[in-house]
């Protein structure tokens, strides 16, 4: 299974790459394949790469989802 995250633009970099934020986390990633990216900009993230731009409440559904889906994985038995 794959799986791609929302993650926030929070600096962009030389060479097409960008520090990106999520819950707290700071990670560097290639965002060589999105065009036109801001600090600010939500973006898809798989395996290192921005995939596409996406809206902030796109972004914050999806995040909001996840974070439910941690939740209930916390809560259940082993």
């Amino acid at each position: 299974m794959c799986l791609a995250i929302p993650v926030k633009i929070a600096e962009l970099l030389d060479d097409g790459m960008a520090r990106v934020t999520i819950e707290g986390v700071s990670k560097i990633v290639s965002v060589a394949l999105v065009d036109g990216l801001a600090v600010g900009d939500y973006v898809v993230l798989h395996v290192g790469y921005a995939l596409s731009r996406i809206s902030p409440e796109e972004a914050e559904r999806t995040l909001a989802l996840l974070r439910e889906a941690d939740a209930l994985a916390a809560g259940a038995p082993a």
